[in-house]
């Protein structure tokens, strides 16, 4: 059984979601949106992120996690508050050993619903589906980090089987 940590940053809102695989099945454990205080200076509310992610990891102990990566395209001045959130969030999950993968945004969407373009909606409906939630999660903060995590497990499925298949064969 593996536990993935999925991550969508953000200096506002940090989305996170468990996964739990068994076999080749994937299973919805929990998400949650990490919110900070607008009115708080900028360390503070990288602390309240930092501390929810070091719960959430004393919680659900992961043994990996995957995480959005900063897309600069459409707000180059909304990239450094993002890149800092990542920053303590990749602080986190090293300092508790834990193998992060890093997602565009783009590549994410492709893993989930095969268009690298796809509407917010269609990425939470696809995570619901994948996930057999009876719901879609509440926010698209929660629902891209269940989105991260999936392609954490399946970018780590296709890797060992790569290298199971190259070790078969390099004999």
């Amino acid at each position: 059984m593996t536990t993935i940590l999925g991550v969508d940053p953000g200096l506002a809102k940090t989305g996170y979601g468990v996964i739990r695989v068994e076999g080749n099945r994937i299973a919805h454990i929990f998400h949650d949106t990490i919110s900070t205080d607008p009115a708080a200076i900028t360390g503070v509310r990288l602390e309240t992120i930092y501390d929810g992610i070091k719960k959430a990891v004393e919680t659900f102990q992961p043994s990996m996690a995957g995480i959005e990566s900063i897309y600069f395209a459409k707000n180059i001045s909304s990239a450094l508050p993002v890149a800092q959130a990542r920053g303590v969030i990749l602080l986190g999950l090293s300092q508790e050993n834990i193998l992060t993968r890093e997602f565009s945004p783009q590549m994410i969407k492709q893993m989930i619903t095969g268009n690298g373009r796809a509407e917010k909606a269609q990425v939470q409906r696809l995570v619901r589906f994948l996930l057999s939630m009876d719901e879609p999660p509440g926010s698209d903060h929660a629902s891209d980090a269940l989105a991260a995590a999936i392609c954490c497990y399946n970018s780590s499925t296709a890797e060992s089987k790569i290298g199971s298949f190259a070790a078969k064969h390099d004999k």
